[in-house]
């Protein structure tokens, strides 16, 4: 079935323009090993020099250990071990006795956006709890998104196509967006229904000299927030309307249930009625078990809710992916939604998850904010089950689904959609070979 994913790319190229020579079939095999290699750069010794700051003394036997817990992720690649490029940072995130040597050499103070976040959060619980509305704190951005490919990533001359992430126009909390210039003239804007929103362009290469492609847009975000006490009284779900049924449904390649998931749901959630509730169950227990870390490309990976649960860690996307397949297979509607954590000095892109309640709509789980404790200091310890900063841009409401125009090969990500995607009629170009740039000015900040 993971052939279906990728149907798109597996095409025979014809002979080029230009008397170039014909570009030899696509392999999806050869495309997923180059992957693999990016992915696993590391030697061991890397890796150990790294681990060697904050425990000078290690030895093969931990390392062996923590390899086969998982903690250290490396894999057999052309007949030699090879390690990911995140390992030695993830092994202070995953492995408590490491998390701890860490902290204490380094402390713990939260960063700047925290605080940031803190605040906001607290103007939005202020808001909604004296004007009765869920959305709140509007914050208005003028945002310069820019993609830059390497100079000579292409022939001379060749056309290179670029999508650029753009705001949703059809969520009530994403208002009143406006595009105000973009670096080609010609440009094509995915319809505000297709689940990733697009800016489409065309450049052709110059020699000597990178390609740029930008667009500068301005939109109001909202925050939002519902009482626990408002959303654990949730209507019954209406179990044959079009909404339930496709977003309960397993899809292709990832929200697909396995023996392990199903016994998880129901383990988690069978003695409790109240879908809401049992949301907060999937959410908490994945918050307490499965830590944030710097993942490896989802595109190497076949089925990412199982690779979380067997790894004991994840990205935000791929703890959110698991997230959301606990949630359908426990009964309730749910979708992945990613583009931009928008803080003020450290913008940059996410995944957060979405589950639908009858009677009140979509609400916002983002697994990720729950970490770093903003909710808390906020005095809401629960507020992003349900909950979400002023802080975001969404760019996606779904995964893995077409680009408009069609992407001719596989994306880079082909789960979310942030940064952005380029191609040319060679082949995809990997994120190691273009560079995104996001400014951002807070209007009413």
């Amino acid at each position: 079935m993971r052939q279906l994913l990728y149907a798109i790319g597996l095409l025979l190229l014809a002979s080029a323009c230009n008397g170039r020579k014909s570009v030899p079939a696509y392999s999806w095999e050869e495309d997923l090993h180059q992957r693999l290699l990016t992915e696993f750069c590391l030697n061991e010794s890397q890796v150990k020099d790294y681990i060697r700051r904050y425990i000078p003394d290690v030895t093969d036997e931990q390392m062996r250990q923590w390899e086969a817990s998982g903690a250290l992720e490396c894999m057999q690649l052309d007949g030699e071990k090879r390690y990911l490029r995140n390992a030695g940072p993830n092994l202070f995130r995953i492995d408590s006795a490491c998390r701890d040597i860490k902290q204490a050499r380094e402390g713990q103070a939260p960063p700047q956006s925290d605080w940031l976040s803190r605040d906001n959060l607290l103007e939005i619980l202020q808001e909604v709890r004296q004007k009765g509305t869920s959305l709140a704190a509007p914050k208005r951005m003028r945002v310069t998104y820019s993609l830059t490919v390497d100079t000579n990533a292409v022939p001379p001359g060749e056309v290179i196509r670029c999508w650029l992430p753009y705001p949703r126009t059809d969520l009530p909390r994403q208002q009143d967006v406006k595009l105000i210039a973009t670096s080609e003239p010609a440009y094509t804007l995915a319809p505000e229904d297709n689940p990733h929103r697009t800016l489409y362009m065309e450049k052709r290469a110059v020699p000597g000299s990178p390609t740029v492609f930008s667009e500068t847009f301005e939109y109001t975000a909202y925050g939002e927030w519902h009482p626990a006490t408002a959303l654990e009284a949730a209507q019954p779900y209406d179990t044959q309307s079009p909404l339930y049924q496709q977003y309960t449904a397993e899809r292709e390649a990832h929200v697909t249930a396995t023996p392990r998931l199903r016994e998880l749901a129901e383990r988690l959630t069978h003695d409790e009625p109240n879908p809401y509730r049992r949301a907060a169950r999937i959410y908490r227990w994945i918050n307490a078990r499965l830590p944030h870390t710097a993942g490896r490309a989802n595109a190497t990976i076949p089925h990412i809710p199982e690779y979380v649960l067997r790894q004991g860690h994840g990205d935000s996307s791929q703890r959110s992916l698991l997230f959301v397949t606990l949630c359908r297979l426990s009964g309730i509607p749910a979708r992945c939604q990613s583009g931009f954590r928008m803080t003020p000095r450290t913008p940059k892109p996410d995944t957060w998850a979405e589950i639908y309640l009858e009677g009140i709509g979509w609400l916002p789980f983002d697994l990720s904010a729950g970490l770093s404790a903003y909710a808390a200091r906020a005095g809401e310890p629960d507020f992003y089950q349900g909950g979400i900063d002023s802080w975001r841009m969404v760019v996606s409401t779904d995964f893995g689904r077409p680009l408009m125009p069609a992407k001719q090969y596989p994306r880079s990500e082909t789960v979310d959609f942030h940064r952005g995607e380029v191609e040319w009629s060679g082949g995809n170009l990997y994120s190691t070979q273009w560079h995104p740039h996001i400014e951002v000015e807070y209007l009413n900040y």
